[in-house]
């Protein structure tokens, strides 16, 4: 999956357990596209710092530096500038748009009850949070969703590994993390398994 461009070493500025640092790590090594990590605390304020968000006002990572005056935010966003003119983000304008379809799913419904749970059971170390029970409840919905696409699909969109997998599979594979049990979700679990088969994807550290 070359990419076209010949730039110097991107910069990211992530959270290594974080899932949407992870979708793009997943991408820079599936594309061998060179780049140098940063890590950033975030439970310890390390994106509210004045030279954090200088680069990103709000305040959330992951950023992609691209040159010394250019950065860009929002985990979906860096992926689909990463693929563009790869294998990873078809051409095909309608199948373009089914992946669009799945990355705004995994942010608008997947993301803030699955990643949120985990968070606050892995990183703030609360198991007993009073918003868990919800949380849980709307991201079983989504695995769901999930689990009804993939019976019949082997990936997301286009028949093939593309970045909407990509960004799937950063929380999902860890969704035990945040209490949920994919015992219940067969074909999820199979695709997770076909994601792991792509030379380059690898599964995200825990929170320490």
């Amino acid at each position: 999956m070359p990419h076209p461009s010949t730039h110097l070493p991107h910069r990211v500025f992530g959270t290594a357990a974080s899932g949407n640092c992870h979708k793009v790590r997943l991408a820079l090594d599936l594309l061998g596209i060179a780049y140098r990590w940063h890590e950033v605390d975030v439970v310890k304020g390390g994106t509210r710092t004045p030279a954090f968000l200088a680069m990103n006002p709000n305040g959330k990572v992951p950023v992609l530096q691209i040159d010394d005056h250019t950065f860009l935010a929002e985990s979906n966003a860096i992926l689909g500038y990463l693929a563009d003119g790869t294998d990873l983000w078809p051409g095909d304008r309608l199948q373009r748009a089914q992946v669009l379809q799945w990355l705004f799913f995994e942010q608008y419904t997947h993301e803030p009850a699955i990643a949120v749970a985990r968070y606050i059971r892995a990183f703030l170390k609360q198991p007993d949070d009073a918003r868990l029970p919800a949380l849980i409840k709307r991201g079983d919905a989504a695995l769901a969703v999930m689990e009804q696409h993939l019976a019949r699909q082997p990936f997301f969109a286009a028949g093939r590994f593309s970045i909407a997998d990509i960004a799937l599979f950063a929380y999902t594979h860890k969704a035990d993390e945040g209490g949920f049990d994919l015992a219940a979700y067969p074909a999820v679990r199979a695709w997770l398994a076909r994601c792991r088969a792509v030379p380059g994807v690898t599964d995200m550290p825990s929170p320490a």
